[in-house]
């Protein structure tokens, strides 16, 4: 692995065209790569690519099922950003992915089990990321969306997070819970559990002034101190000035270790936080 950061950096893909040249390097440097991109900007190519069924593949039937032409464009066009991405980066063509979905809904390619994807989609942006040899998760999250403060910080925060914010004032307060969202909702995600993590059971640092750093932020445990050996890292960015995106990356070493074999993609001490599961409503 390169010095440096451990995660790409996300990159705006305008179209099928591209570019994908970073989204490649990303891959070839570090193993991963996130694109950005809006619902606009691939509007035109549902409408016009002679080979959107071909390229939808299982996920066609839903397509020509989905009644709302709004919501069926907008279905198929996330699912272009993905496999598209996933083509730049593994250096093939986007009809040649078989996309499908395990319990719960993740995305996954068929047929290549050591490459992990991910989608996320919030107002006009969709997100998409990809990882050789380990978990990634991505969200996003406008900023400019209204959060309940006292509802968050009790629910989402743990005790050293609500520590933290008490020395932020209202609207540093707010722009730091948002990032604490985008963060655990990327970190579950990876794991494939959603909401269904207690937030409060894993936590992140909180930088100067409130701000989250942007690459290769650690998990920490409730009550502040490391909750695992840095195989988990974690980004958060900006996107087109108006969005928040963050990427959750499980890093896994790419040399054998002895006893290593079997092992799933998450350490012990990390997926020990997959047993405190909140009911499912």
């Amino acid at each position: 692995m390169s010095p440096g950061p451990r995660i790409t950096p996300p990159v705006h893909v305008a179209g099928p065209a591209g570019p994908w040249e970073e989204v490649r390097e990303g891959m070839r440097r570090r193993g991963n790569a996130v694109v950005f991109t809006t619902w606009g900007e691939w509007l035109s190519a549902v409408g016009t690519e002679p080979r959107l069924r071909l390229l939808l593949g299982r996920d066609w039937a839903r397509y020509r099922r989905t009644p709302d032409p709004r919501a069926r464009d907008r279905f198929a066009a996330a699912r272009l950003v993905l496999k598209h991405t996933a083509a730049a980066a593994l250096g093939t063509d986007a009809a040649e992915l078989d996309l499908a979905y395990k319990i719960g809904g993740r995305p996954h390619l068929r047929g290549l089990g050591q490459v992990d994807v991910g989608l996320s989609h919030t107002g006009e942006l969709i997100v998409a990321g990809i990882s050789r040899g380990g978990r990634i998760g991505v969200d996003a999250e406008p900023l400019s969306r209204t959060l309940s403060v006292d509802v968050m910080r009790r629910r989402v925060c743990t005790p050293a997070e609500r520590a933290a914010l008490n020395a932020l004032d209202g609207p540093r307060q707010t722009a730091a819970l948002l990032r604490l969202w985008t963060l655990k909702e990327a970190y579950t995600k990876a794991l494939g559990q959603g909401l269904r993590l207690r937030f409060d059971e894993f936590g992140f640092p909180l930088g100067a002034e409130g701000e989250f750093p942007g690459p290769d932020v650690g998990l920490l445990a409730p009550e502040g101190g490391l909750a695992e050996r840095g195989a988990w890292v974690f980004g958060t960015y900006r996107a087109l000035e108006r969005h928040l995106v963050t990427v959750a990356r499980y890093d896994q070493v790419p040399l054998a270790t002895p006893g290593s074999a079997g092992r799933t993609v998450a350490d012990e001490r990390s997926l020990s936080l997959v047993a405190q599961l909140l009911p499912v409503e």
